[in-house]
């Protein structure tokens, strides 16, 4: 006689629902986060995933939402984006979609007041900007690029992008520091300008958080597993020592032990090692085994980054996280996709045609935005056991070959279907990959579900199940046990 009783029993529980929905469940309280909203198909995109994904199952009345599209900001000249930095400052936990900076076409387009900048330069000052943080995404099952996690480090302040410049002629350029204290000045530069015509640039790199940004980097490659690199071209930019000397300063007071202890400085000879940016830059492509983290400048970050994110298919799976520090020592932490609104395809959803749209980068930001909000109010579990079934659906219909069609090619699921496809794995129904039913445990199967599943598989419907049945009960449920070999009865 066939012991198939607790087996059958197993594969009910697993299978249950997908046949019937169990009873709504009432929402998870979320802890207070800023929600700021962007534009284009990003946007689109998002408005699905709340509909669908967050808002049937999380109440959000603790959030703040802000407006930062083209239109919001020209309407309100840009007090929405002091409202959202003051908030996200406050709260701590902010998740932003893709926005843009508007061109000229784009500023007549949609009938702006004027070109609004970047609102990034604006939060990084409100929110005592550290640093960036890119990290690659990975799906177990799926090789994108890198096999092993790379972190990375952009110096958040400082550089290019604070620039202050003219144009001029002819002449002579002296640049002199003012001391707060009323010291004597300081000539910083003087030059003779014997060309007709020169752009003339000024910025500087604060150095005050480096220290910040040396914690928060080694502590995370400590706790990843991954060997960490410092990359300046200090060599020739020796201004860019000072960064250099605070990383290696915190490494080797504080985390060069912990490092060594954990295996990880096998090949640097068990001191941090400094690459050269354009070093850098080649290690990247070489490196495909992951498994390192690298800061960075400011600038060479932005660059290196974009690298890191083309090894490892798109910017789609690259983070971006952007760490302040509250004058109170509470971190702030702004998540977002490291992409941008995506317009091409934005365009073609405008023209009616099909679209697919994958948000992994922008749910891996709300997931990350929600789990900061939770820690900071002590942990919250049921929002940790949310995004983490989050996480997994999504993975899950991507490993299956029912992610969007950057992953899946053209028989990859759209926009729409995509984002209905994780709503069902959250509403508990049963991903089916070529016929096969993936197992889904519920621990509270009711005697309907079971009578639900057994009328499935009761093919004769004369109320019994024979060994043939079972055994095709038990492969439509991808339950294999080897040692049962099925026959007819």
């Amino acid at each position: 006689m066939l012991r198939a009783t607790s087996i059958f029993k197993r594969a009910c529980t697993q299978a249950a629902p997908r046949f019937m929905s169990s009873a709504a469940s009432p929402k998870i309280v979320a802890p207070p986060m800023v929600y700021i909203s962007g534009e284009e198909m990003t946007r689109y995109t998002m408005e699905l995933i709340m509909d669908k994904w967050i808002n049937p199952r999380i109440d959000t009345s603790a959030w703040e939402y802000y407006d930062l599209s083209c239109i919001s900001r020209d309407q309100t000249k840009d007090k929405v984006l002091a409202d959202a930095v003051e908030a996200g400052a406050r709260i701590g936990a902010i998740f932003k979609e893709p926005t843009i900076t508007p061109s000229a076409v784009q500023v007549k387009q949609l009938g702006l007041s004027k070109a609004w900048g970047s609102p990034n330069g604006a939060m990084r000052r409100g929110w005592n900007g550290i640093t960036i943080s890119r990290d690659t995404i990975h799906i177990k099952g799926i090789e994108l690029g890198f096999k092993k996690p790379v972190l990375f480090e952009r110096h958040a302040v400082g550089g290019e992008y604070g620039a202050g410049y003219k144009t001029v002629g002819k002449g002579r350029v002296t640049t002199i520091f003012y001391p707060e204290d009323g010291g004597p000045l300081v000539v910083v530069d003087d030059r003779k300008l014997s060309d007709d015509n020169n752009a003339v640039v000024t910025y500087h790199n604060p150095l005050d958080n480096v220290t910040d940004l040396a914690h928060h980097f080694f502590s995370r490659c400590l706790a990843e597993g991954v060997t960490p690199y410092v990359v300046t071209k200090k060599t020739v930019f020796k201004w860019q020592e000072g960064f250099w000397a605070a990383m290696k300063e915190v490494f080797d007071a504080e985390y060069k032990q912990k490092f060594v202890d954990a295996g990880l400085m096998g090949k640097c000879g068990g001191e941090l090692v400094h690459l050269i940016s354009d070093a850098a830059t080649m290690q990247i492509i070489r490196w495909t085994d992951g498994g390192f983290g690298m800061a960075a400048h400011n600038y060479d970050g932005d660059m290196l980054t974009d690298e890191v994110a083309q090894v490892h298919r798109s910017p789609g799976f690259i983070t971006s996280n952007l760490i302040g520090k509250r004058d109170d020592g509470v971190m702030i932490k702004e998540f977002e996709a490291s992409h941008g609104t995506v317009a091409d395809m934005w365009e073609a959803h405008k023209r009616g045609e099909e679209t697919s749209m994958n948000p992994l980068g922008m749910v891996e930001a709300l997931i990350g935005a929600m789990n900061h909000s939770a820690a900071l109010q002590g942990g919250n579990e049921q929002v940790e056991e949310f995004t983490l079934k989050l996480r997994e659906s999504m993975h899950k219909l991507m490993v299956a070959g029912q992610g969007t069609r950057d992953l899946c090619g053209p028989a990859g699921l759209t926009t729409e279907e995509f984002v209905q496809a994780v709503s069902d794995l959250l509403d508990g129904k049963v991903l089916e990959v070529d016929g096969v039913t993936e197992p889904v445990v519920d621990d509270e199967l009711s005697e309907d579900q079971i009578a639900q599943l057994f009328k499935q598989f009761d093919k004769n419907e004369d109320g019994q199940i024979n060994i043939k049945e079972f055994g095709r009960a038990l492969r439509k449920l991808n339950v294999h046990p080897k040692e049962v070999e099925f026959c007819e009865v």
